[in-house]
């Protein structure tokens, strides 16, 4: 299967950073319609994310595609490696789309909206160009596509778009496709987030609940790659903040929260996003905080790194500083979330003006040169 080394997605003589944008590429040269859908148009959605393992023997094959052409020493590969094996070799990141794909299908149906819904990823199978070849054999015309991230950013966006793409050119044509739009401020999402921080809140014991520091977590990126995300840049950490003090308003009117960062990969030398939730907690229990809440705003599902890096290492570093500890879920299939989707598809099928996402510029989260590092997710579609 072709990956992302092998295949030229930019035309002949156009830098990636020119226009035409990706996103008109990706819709067959113009730009997403402002208009309705065309009548009689055969459309499908395309659930595209990151990909896993399957299987212990898939697990080092999977993390060569995820780091080709990086150079990333292969001992760091196996340490990676290591956390999968607890968990069979099986990247929960599977059947958490499966069961989305299924809710999805559900929600639409219930709506009335006679649309097929495949899956694809980046990373393994199904692969995106292996869904495309299907689409297209199927005699779908056009792809709306829903990105397992919510956020701008060269790993949260712009490489979905990449994806469509790279599975364009392979194919050498296919559907025309446009990517659903940035959904960090979808009321369903935020209610599923919501409606999880209460949860986690409510776990802790009654003595401390009041008090609790509420701390948001989202995948750490390079600063360079935050510095470029989203057309004025920074696009990354302020969608963030906007998901966190939505989520908080809806579930603990009044108070404060904190941003921090997880799951960074790359060199001590490479500035990325700080300060990483373990630090954060260190920090916490020495200002003499006794309670801790964790939601990970930042992730759509409870994939490998927020089990690991949150439910094991975080855990573990607030249970040796002392402090009362709960992780609140992520939003999954929660129904309002998933009725948020179907929205999200009816908004474009409506027509209107696309919103960042959907009509990105060229030179959207644009990075010359790739993240540096084993970049083991979706900053942000993780498996």
């Amino acid at each position: 299967m072709p990956l992302a080394s092998d295949v030229d997605i930019t035309p002949a003589g156009q830098r990636p950073d020119e226009d035409p944008s990706l996103a008109v590429r990706n819709n067959g040269g113009a730009a997403p319609s402002t208009e309705p859908a065309p009548a009689g148009r055969r459309e499908a959605l395309l659930v595209l994310s990151f990909g896993g393992p399957q299987g212990p023997d898939d697990v080092m094959p999977f993390l060569e595609n995820v780091t080709r052409g990086r150079g990333i020493p292969r001992e760091r590969l196996e340490a990676v490696a290591e956390h999968y094996q607890h968990f069979g070799g099986v990247s929960p990141i599977n059947e958490q789309n499966r069961a989305l794909i299924a809710a999805i299908e559900k929600e639409l149906a219930a709506g009335g909206i006679d649309l097929p819904v495949y899956w694809g990823n980046r990373n393994w199978a199904p692969y995106v160009e292996d869904a495309w070849r299907q689409m297209a054999d199927d005699g779908i015309e056009h792809v709306y596509v829903l990105a397992t991230s919510a956020y701008a950013s060269f790993s949260g966006c712009r490489q979905y778009h990449e994806d469509i793409a790279r599975a364009r050119v392979t194919l050498g044509g296919g559907p025309t496709a446009e990517k659903l739009p940035h959904y960090f401020d979808a009321p369903g999402f935020v209610q599923a987030n919501a409606d999880a921080l209460r949860a986690a809140l409510e776990s802790l014991p009654a003595d401390v609940r009041g008090t609790a520091r509420l701390v948001a977590t989202a995948h750490s990126i390079p600063d360079s790659m935050a510095a470029v995300a989203g057309p004025d840049g920074h696009a990354y950490e302020e969608e963030l903040t906007a998901a966190a003090e939505r989520v908080v308003a809806e579930a603990a009117p009044g108070r404060g929260f904190d941003l921090v960062w997880q799951s960074r990969s790359g060199p001590p030398s490479v500035p990325w996003l700080e300060p990483d939730v373990n630090d954060h907690l260190r920090a916490l229990a020495a200002a003499g905080e006794t309670a801790v809440v964790v939601f990970p705003v930042g992730f759509i599902s409870d994939h490998l790194e927020v089990i690991w890096d949150l439910d094991n290492e975080a855990k573990e570093t607030a249970a040796e500083l002392g402090l009362a500890f709960a992780r609140a879920g992520t939003a999954g299939t929660h129904p309002a979330f998933v009725a948020s989707i179907r929205e999200l598809l009816e908004e474009r099928r409506a027509g209107g003006l696309p919103r960042l996402g959907t009509n990105c510029p060229a030179a959207c989260c644009y990075t010359p040169g790739r993240p540096t590092g084993l970049d083991r997710g979706q900053q942000p579609s993780p498996a």
